[in-house]
Order: structure tokens, then C-alpha cells, then sequence
């Protein structure tokens, strides 16, 4: 049976984005987008007391994450609009399928739609893509991770977006983890100076991890005492004389140059996560449209 690694911060972060959070990142948002006037074009074309009764459906096949700041753009526009999901996040689509139903005063409905789906649509291609190279290690006992590349201000729901397609999440900051980098590698004088000082600041209750390029460095980094050692732009080969070399001894990490063509092969070497920035800075979105169908 292949070994599974455990979540890295698993026990830390919770599975869902916080009420507060979601609704700061889509009150800001919503000022974003209405300015100091509002929506004018449905102020000039819809009467005040208009309804109508919308579906919000995906136009291709994929994974849905952000419902919940769905949801807030249509609560928080003002009141007056009732939002269902049909779906949950996490939840595989296909083309076609009803993802929610929104009803309720059309000048609202109008004013909450583009930045619930700019959320909706942005987060479900993340869950979609990570989804796509979770499938491709499917039986490696590898998992997926994301890294630090996000985009400015949503780090917290596009890691939940990796979460929601299958992913694992990585540190989210400077502050919660200690990750030991080449150029601290180089100002420190050496992986085993920047692993010993890191875990005499650290105490024995924080994990180190320390970036290798070669072999050699990754002897002196399990010798020095790393929790976790990150095999930076390594071979497959390589890999394979790494997961050898280590024996257990810490944890693996496979990262740079991962694309979906290769990253089957890089977690068959043995290696326990394999971190890349693609599930978040080179994710599509995915295709969800709002339809009006009924007006009453």
C-alpha cells in the first residue's frame, strides 16, 4: 500500500473561511464595484419593486468552490434576495448544471451578480485545476500542495480553493511555519549552520524545513536535524535517490518545474508532497454564468 502523508497544517487551519473573513473580502468588493452611485444602469431600466428569479449555471465541467462568498455578494448587496445552492463546494459539475438559484428585488440581483461570480468563478478554476493534478498522483501516496504565489489580499479563499479540489496547503505565511530558502542558505554559511540555528530559535515544538538542490545537501540537512526537506528543481531520477537516501528519516517535498505532464512520474519517486505555484497562478476560471429565467 502506498504510504500517505499527513496535511501539512492540517490540524491549524479549519476546513471552512470564516463568516468575518468572507464578508470583509466581499464588502470590499461590492464598494469595488458600486462606487459612490450604485448600479446606475439598473437604477435607469428596472423598476424599484422589480423581482426576478435567476439560476447560476456552469457552462463546463469542473469543480465549484465559493459558494459561501457567492451567498454574501447577493446578502450583503442589501436585503431582499434569497440565494440556494444546489451544490456544495468540493463538488464535481458538469457542463450544464444548476449550481444555484437566486430570487428576489432584480436591482439587487443585478448589483451582487459579477462579484459573485469574479469569487465563484476564480475559485472554482483553482479547485478545478488542483483537482487535475491530484488525479494525476492518485495511488503515488503524494499529495498536492500549494505555495506562497497567491494572488495580493485572497491568499485565505484561493487556499481554500486548492483545499476544496483535493489539495493540501502549505504554509500561509512568513509567520507559521520555518521554511529555510537558498539565500538564507547562503547568509546563514551552510544548510547545516541555517538548520542548527533555526532549531535552536524554534524549540523542538515548530517544524524546520530546508531547501536542497543537490544530494549532498540534502545528508547534511537530515544530519542537522530537518523535520522536512524540499528537493528544489530535482529529476525524477534524483527524486528516486533522494527518497533512497533519506529513509525516512523526514519529510519530502518535490517542488519546481512541476506541470501536469510530469508531476505523475515525480510523485511515483517516493517523495510525500509535491508543492507547486500552478494550482494558483495558472489556474483558468472556471465558466459559471448568471441566467435570468423567470421574472415576477
Amino acid at each position: 500500500m502506498p504510504k500517505k502523508a499527513p496535511p501539512l497544517n492540517a490540524e491549524r487551519y479549519p476546513a471552512r473561511l470564516t463568516r468575518p473573513l468572507v464578508d470583509e473580502l466581499v464588502l470590499n468588493a461590492l464598494s469595488e464595484d458600486l462606487g459612490l452611485a450604485g448600479d446606475i444602469t439598473s437604477q435607469a431600466t428596472l423598476p424599484p419593486t422589480a423581482s426576478a428569479r435567476a439560476l447560476m449555471v456552469s457552462r463546463e465541467n469542473g469543480i465549484i468552490a465559493g459558494l459561501d462568498l457567492a451567498e454574501a455578494a447577493f446578502r450583503l448587496v442589501g436585503p431582499g434576495l434569497t440565494f440556494r445552492p444546489l451544490v456544495g463546494d468540493g463538488d464535481a459539475v458538469k457542463a450544464g448544471s444548476e449550481v444555484a438559484h437566486i430570487s428576489g428585488n432584480a436591482r439587487l440581483l443585478m448589483a451582487g451578480e459579477r462579484v459573485a461570480l469574479n469569487f465563484l468563478n476564480h475559485m472554482s478554476g483553482i479547485a478545478s485545476h488542483t483537482r487535475r493534478f491530484v488525479d494525476a498522483v492518485a495511488g503515488t501516496g503524494a499529495q498536492i500542495c500549494d505555495t506562497r504565489k497567491t494572488t495580493p489580499g485572497l491568499r485565505a479563499v484561493e487556499k481554500y480553493a486548492v483545499r476544496c479540489g483535493g489539495g493540501t496547503n502549505h504554509r500561509y505565511g512568513l509567520d507559521d511555519a520555518i521554511l529555510i530558502k537558498d539565500n538564507h542558505i547562503a547568509v546563514a554559511g551552510g544548510v547545516g549552520a541555517a538548520v542548527r540555528a533555526a532549531l535552536n530559535f524554534a524549540g523542538p515544538m515548530v517544524a524546520i524545513e530546508v531547501e536542497v538542490d543537490t544530494l549532498e545537501q540534502l545528508e547534511e540537512a537530515l544530519e542537522a536535524g530537518a523535520n522536512a526537506v524540499l528537493l528544489d528543481n530535482m529529476g525524477v531520477q534524483t527524486l528516486r535517490k533522494a527518497v533512497a537516501l533519506n529513509r525516512g528519516r523526514a519529510k519530502l517535498e518535490a517542488s519546481g518545474g512541476v506541470d501536469l505532464e510530469h508531476v505523475g512520474a515525480i510523485g511515483a519517486t517516493g517523495v510525500d508532497y509535491i508543492s507547486t505555484s500552478k494550482i494558483t497562478m495558472a489556474s483558468v476560471p472556471l465558466d459559471i454564468g448568471v441566467d435570468i429565467k423567470v421574472s415576477v
